[in-house]
């Protein structure tokens, strides 16, 4: 895959609103998109030996290797460039303590933004971004 994907929870508001910010801001066109749930985004978590029920994290997938939890969100954004390269200080935050940060956000997101029934449909205009 020449572009990095990021897999995330189709149902989940919180996990929408980013990919819309992504999408916005991905000026050079980097990133492709494939919900958790989809067939596509199944068969990446198996690819990369990850569970295929468990939608807790979204995944940024670079080549062959994985990101996973605040690993992925960092990644990201040093995809982004520009001012988002400066939260790669980050990085010097232990992984476990990070990642707790993250999983506190990932646990609560349902309770705090709500969850919808299906996938979100893309819109015409950002389709080509959706891996199907």
């Amino acid at each position: 895959m020449p572009n990095p994907v990021v897999l995330f929870d189709g149902v989940c508001n919180l996990c929408e609103g980013v990919v819309k910010f992504l999408i916005q801001r991905d000026k050079k066109d980097v990133f492709r998109f494939a919900s958790l749930q989809s067939e596509i985004g199944q068969t990446l978590l198996q690819k990369f030996h990850l569970p295929t029920q468990n939608y807790d994290s979204f995944v940024l997938i670079v080549g062959e290797k994985a990101y996973l939890r605040s690993s992925a969100a960092l990644k990201i954004c040093e995809f982004l460039g520009g001012f988002w390269q400066v939260l790669a200080v980050f990085w010097l935050i232990p992984k476990p303590l990070r990642d707790a940060v993250y999983d506190f956000v990932a646990k609560n997101r349902y309770k705090w933004l709500g969850k919808k029934n299906e996938c979100m449909i893309p819109s015409p205009e950002i389709k080509n971004k959706f891996l199907s």
